[in-house]
């Protein structure tokens, strides 16, 4: 992958809500923070001029986190935009003229995945492709199928060291302080395998619904919007073994191994689940078998993981908005002092959003003369959300052309074969009220293995 940063930034879907509550954000930072200082231009179809596009640009920033006039008279002087039906070969020819004399345009699809194709088939006839980069969203793909058949098509315009498919669930700061809290602290090595973990929990939850998303979320469903890429993601960085090089693509061998590892999941390990009131949602169909709720059980084949339960779930109006895993370590053959000690007494909790905390569950004894206890949880940190938004790091990364924090496409593919043999509504569908926990029957697929510890409120 060549070191060598991008020389301009392309943005497709200006004119869209991406673009203008995240990209534009991000560029204002990558232009004060980082002293970018290349052309940015935006590609739409909106019938706007260069004028329109900055006034697009300047409302944008007042409205996510406030500008400094002199950062955005910087901005402002580096944008560029054409205006232009991504399906007439006009509009890339004007595209290249716009790049002016670059020759590692980065490009950043901020559109529908339907155009995916045809945008990298209309830089390429243009000659914007060469030694340029590519930036696509989520998702990937709506199966195993069509994940490969879009990679095929991008394939045949960019090399895959230059394809950037980009989650930004991978930019957000806690989730890369998993990887760096297991791999520098060797007193967690030792015990983070199937010898001492007795099973993990991994929990998404969201106190919103769908809001105005009813006609995409109604075509997606938890399992495709955030289990097959966000939370794998996350088991991924939680259970991968360390690196064994130091070049760039060490780490994404070792996920990608992981997640080869990870054991198909079948319709007896799911339970789905739709809360009260969704179909209700504009855009939602008549009837519609979607879930907005999600527990899976799955296991990883290896020897670190073999037959360690390991649960994830996901959804939306549940009593909060937070993201957490549990590693439950096992307890000893008999217990010393005669207790009946909780399964949960020792843990490790990691909760990486909407706040930051690592803590250890520890068993302490209580004053007196009898040798009782009571569980505490140690904090070993704990802070707000990190300063610099996921979309800055990673749109800094593509510009640099660092991909660490990018999927390959065989992770792509390894994401999709774990979760194709549930998809497409093949199991019951239960309802559960808003303001629960999901359906009853999640904590049936738990077992003996439970209960669910549910993240509490920041």
């Amino acid at each position: 992958m060549s070191t060598l940063s991008s020389d301009a930034i392309v943005f497709f879907g200006a004119s869209g809500d991406l673009a203008y509550k995240q990209i534009f954000p991000s560029l204002l930072r990558l232009v004060r923070d980082e002293g970018i200082r290349v052309p940015i231009i935006g590609v739409a179809k909106s019938g706007w001029d260069l004028q329109n596009f900055k006034a697009r640009s300047k409302d944008s920033l007042e409205k996510h986190g406030g500008v400094d006039p002199d950062s955005l008279q910087t901005l402002t002087n580096l944008l560029h935009y054409v205006d232009g039906d991504y399906l007439d070969g006009g509009t890339f020819v004007q595209l290249r003229k716009e790049l002016g004399g670059a020759q590692r345009p980065l490009h950043y699809l901020a559109v529908p995945p339907s155009l995916f194709a045809v945008v990298a088939e209309g830089l390429a006839k243009s000659g914007c492709a060469t030694n340029g980069r590519l930036v696509i969203e989520k998702p990937f793909g709506h199966n195993r199928t069509t994940a490969a058949e879009l990679n095929r098509v991008l394939s045949r315009y960019f090399p895959e060291e230059n394809i950037f498919r980009i989650d930004h669930y991978l930019g957000k700061e806690p989730v890369q302080n998993i990887l760096y809290t297991r791999f520098a602290n060797p007193i967690l090595e030792p015990i983070w395998n199937r010898g001492y973990v007795s099973c993990i929990q991994i929990t998404m939850a969201e106190s919103f619904g769908v809001q105005d998303r009813g006609k995409f979320y109604d075509e997606t469903g938890a399992i495709r919007d955030v289990v097959q890429n966000h939370m794998l993601q996350v088991l991924a960085n939680l259970t991968m073994d360390p690196p064994t090089r130091e070049d760039r693509e060490a780490e994404r061998d070792q996920k990608a191994n992981l997640l080869k590892a990870v054991r198909p999941l079948d319709p007896e390990h799911v339970v789905r689940g739709q809360y009260n009131g969704y179909q209700n949602v504009a855009g939602v169909r008549p009837q519609s078998a979607v879930e907005t709720f999600v527990a899976v059980k799955l296991y990883i084949d290896t020897w670190r993981w073999a037959n360690v339960p390991i649960y994830i779930r996901a959804g939306k109006l549940l009593p909060v908005t937070a993201t957490e895993i549990m590693v439950e370590f096992k307890r000893p053959p008999f217990e010393v002092f005669g207790e009946i000690v909780p399964s949960l007494s020792s843990h490790m909790r990691m909760r990486i959003g909407p706040d930051i905390a690592i803590a250890l569950g520890v068993r302490v004894k209580l004053p007196g003369e009898r040798m009782v206890g009571q569980d505490v949880e140690m904090m070993l940190t704990k802070s707000a959300e990190a300063d610099m938004p996921p979309y800055q790091r990673l749109l800094g990364d593509a510009f640099a052309g660092s991909g660490e924090l990018f999927a390959r496409q065989d992770f792509i593919d390894a994401q999709w074969r774990v979760v194709e043999g549930i998809l497409d509504n093949v199991t019951p569908l239960y309802k559960y009220d808003p303001g629960t926990w999901g359906p009853e029957e999640a904590g049936r697929l738990i077992g003996n293995d439970g209960p669910w510890i549910n993240p509490k409120t920041p």
